[in-house]
């Protein structure tokens, strides 16, 4: 880093702008072709699944009218069984989608558009961008990874074919100089000067999806498509060329979307979740990619999307209103697969591609506070649903995307309906009556073998899947090579239990959200843990007091009214009284035994190599803004990529940057300054040329002589760039 050439850095390519207008939600486009790439027979696919889901939810239905009584219902019980009505759909599709990723998985399928591993890499003719977008992310995991991956691109031959941009949203100063330094290592390491570029945007206009939008109008027209990770997300160079070249052999697609497999878990949360995610996440992504066919989903990473497709289709517009449901769409990545494919582009899913990996939130807290951004984004859709145009499968992915938070108070109000029967057979006395004085009285009839047997059936739906994955493994040979079959059933056994005691948890948490939410309550925008799950008992306990009260209460009501309600509730009552044990115990460490996936065992070479990586990066890039001023280079780089100045008359006035300035003008020293600047004065400081020249004033910076704080910021400097040598 200290031989930068200040003249001819440059931190980013020539601009090449793309159009990206904004699309309307009211006027809909022509109609369009069946793509090229859609696959045979999509209509009768989705007749088997939907159709399947329909039937099993009439009969689910009936059966559980003839549960209540035989005689009639009352008000209560029809509210009940509307209840049970939409979960019960929700439950259905859910299995007959699962059911038919089984025989798509078993049959080899999932490696369309020519994406099997089995076949030769393609030779790239056209330039594809890897784009990094990350806000306040730890950048020792950011770069870690990111060299991971362009290191396993090299090794295919084909890293000519690729750009990587980082493209920085943050906010936290002292994590802003990291990435900074981070970048210089990255390019030194990689030799990758020429293909690997740095943007920080001084304004989060528009959080995430600005952020995609903004490089798409200044640099897209460079690159017949892009690539867009997260910071956890690691893929193979194999699996990069694989998914550029489907691209460029099938001109009507627009986005291909890979299924990442979880890696990484530490807690015991995580490690479930994982092994979940890799028993049972194939079959459910088969399943969807064999009868969505060319109107698939987008998950918002680790999906290659054609430029010119996202540029012509995707231009988010603001919904109207105040937060939470208006401003700019949050879940955007379900909206922007909808918009493609309503502009007539194909977007598919293709599961049996290797070499994706993500992670997951490390703790049942972290995972609250992920649901609880999306569970606002998700319910936003409800203003996009109306859109003209839209695919009738891509309206159900929007459905999809607000079903799975609205059934959380769906769930909740049909247990507390339940529970308000029992205690009206309890306590309320009937009418035998009704129609006057009659010779034979009109009993109350419920049927408990019925009811038996409904709960069993639902219970099957549920738990079918994760047998079928199960034997999904086996009868592909995947066990021979890296499972037991014996531990893979005591892991399902084990997930099947603990994911049991928190679905409750999970339940009022979103439910929660929802009622928070539709009171006008925003989310915001905060980064996201993605290390082990070291949060505090007495936070833990704030959180979850809420559960266990209920759990408590609803123990102490079935209790009083009869035993088999207490029976029928314990699941329930276990998982809610338990929440901070629960919260606190699957948060810990965990070290694998049943859960263990093959991942774990053999982690993949980019899995491996990022790990390592990782370690040398942690020990040399200790954020702080003070390393800025005792390496010249880096300070030659960060003035290299600051915005141009303000221009008087035409720009607003910063008030931020003018209360700094002052407090600068106060300051004597660069530590006096540090302390008298809050982070956003900081932020604004580091951001204007003029005030970071002060700083180096303060920090008494000459050349062939620095301050004691620039000396050990540059020996800081030294010790990380030994350090990643090292790797």
């Amino acid at each position: 880093m200290d031989g930068l050439n200040a003249a001819s850095f440059r931190a980013l390519p020539d601009e090449a702008p793309l159009a990206m207008p904004t699309q309307s939600l009211r006027v809909a486009p022509l109609r369009t072709p069946r793509p090229p790439s859609a696959p045979r027979a999509i209509g009768l696919r989705r007749f088997l699944v939907i159709g399947g889901a329909v039937a099993l939810t009439v009969e689910g239905v009936h059966e559980m009218y003839l549960v209540f009584a035989a005689n009639g219902v009352t008000a209560l019980a029809i509210f009940m069984l509307a209840l049970f009505f939409a979960l019960f759909a929700w439950i259905a599709l859910s299995f007959t989608s699962g059911l038919a990723g089984f025989c798509s998985l078993v049959a080899g399928g999932g490696c369309r558009l020519g994406t099997g591993p089995d076949a030769p890499l393609p030779q790239l003719t056209s330039r594809t961008a890897l784009l990094m977008p990350t806000y306040n992310e730890p950048p020792a995991r950011v770069m870690a990874g990111l060299q991971a991956i362009w290191e396993s691109l090299r090794d295919t031959g084909a890293a000519d074919a690729f750009d990587l941009f980082i493209l920085s949203d943050t906010t936290d100063p002292q994590i802003w100089i990291a990435e900074e330094a981070g970048f210089l290592a990255l390019r030194e390491r990689t030799g990758g000067e020429a293909c690997i570029f740095y943007r920080r945007r001084p304004k989060n206009i528009a959080r995430k999806s600005g952020n995609i939008a903004d490089w798409v109008t200044r640099f897209g027209g460079a690159y017949a498509q892009f690539l867009i990770l997260d910071a956890d997300s690691l893929m193979t160079g194999e699996t990069l060329v694989r998914l550029a070249g489907a691209m460029e052999r099938h001109p009507d697609v627009g986005l291909v979307q890979t299924l990442p497999i979880i890696t990484g878990a530490t807690t015991l949360f995580a490690r479930v979740q994982q092994f979940a995610g890799r028993v049972y996440g194939p079959l459910i992504a088969h399943g969807i990619a064999w009868w969505h066919g060319a109107e698939g989903n987008y998950w918002g990473h680790n999906a290659m999307i054609r430029t010119r497709a996202f540029a012509e289709q995707a231009g988010l517009p603001e919904l109207a209103g105040r937060k939470p449901f208006g401003g700019p769409i949050m879940s955007h990545d379900f909206v922007e697969a909808a918009l493609m494919r309503r502009g007539g582009w194909a977007v598919h899913m293709v599961p049996g591609v290797p070499g994706s990996y993500e992670e997951v939130p490390p703790t049942l807290t972290d995972l609250a506070v992920r649901d609880r951004r999306w569970c606002q984004g998700n319910l936003q859709h409800l203003a996009v649903l109306p859109t003209r145009g839209f695919a009738a499968v891509s309206r159900l992915h929007l459905l999809t995307g607000i079903g799975s938070y609205i059934t959380a108070p769906l769930w909740l109000l049909f247990i507390l309906t339940g529970i308000l029967i029992a205690v009206q057979a309890r306590f309320v006395q009937p009418d035998y009556f009704p129609q006057g004085k009659s010779l034979f009285p009109q009993w109350p009839v419920i049927d408990p073998v019925r009811a038996m047997w409904m709960f069993v059936g639902t219970m099957a739906l549920l738990l079918v899947p994760k047998l079928l994955g199960c034997i999904a493994i086996v009868l592909r040979g995947e066990e021979r090579r890296r499972w037991r079959v014996l531990r893979m059933i005591g892991g399902i056994l084990f997930e099947t239990l603990i994911a049991g005691l928190m679905a409750p948890v999970v339940m009022l948490t979103q439910t929660i959200d929802v009622a928070a939410i539709l009171l006008g309550r925003d989310s915001g925008w905060n980064a996201q843990r993605r290390d082990d799950g070291a949060i505090p008992a007495s936070e833990t306990r704030r959180l979850y007091r809420r559960h266990t009260v209920l759990g408590l209460a609803l123990g102490v009501v079935a209790w009083l009214v009869s035993l088999s309600l207490a029976l029928w509730m314990l699941p329930v009552v276990l998982g809610l009284a338990l929440a901070i044990p629960l919260a606190l115990t699957t948060g810990r460490r965990w070290g694998g035994g049943v859960l263990a996936t093959p991942e774990d065992v053999a982690p993949p070479s980019v899995v491996a190599r990022a790990a390592a990586l990782q370690r040398g990066w942690e020990t040399a890039m200790t954020p702080g803004v003070a390393r800025l001023f005792g390496d010249r280079a880096l300070l030659a780089a960060h003035k290299a990529m600051l915005p141009p100045p303000r221009r008087p008359r035409l720009d607003p006035i910063d008030a931020t940057l003018l209360q700094a300035r002052a407090r600068l003008d106060e300051s004597e020293t660069l530590e006096d300054a540090l302390a008298a600047l809050s982070a956003p004065e900081l932020v604004a400081v580091l951001g204007d040329a003029s005030a970071v020249e002060r700083l180096s004033a303060l920090c008494g910076t000459k050349r062939g002589a620095a301050s004691p704080a620039a000396a050990s910021a540059a020996g800081s400097n030294q010790r990380r760039a030994d350090a990643i040598d090292g790797e």
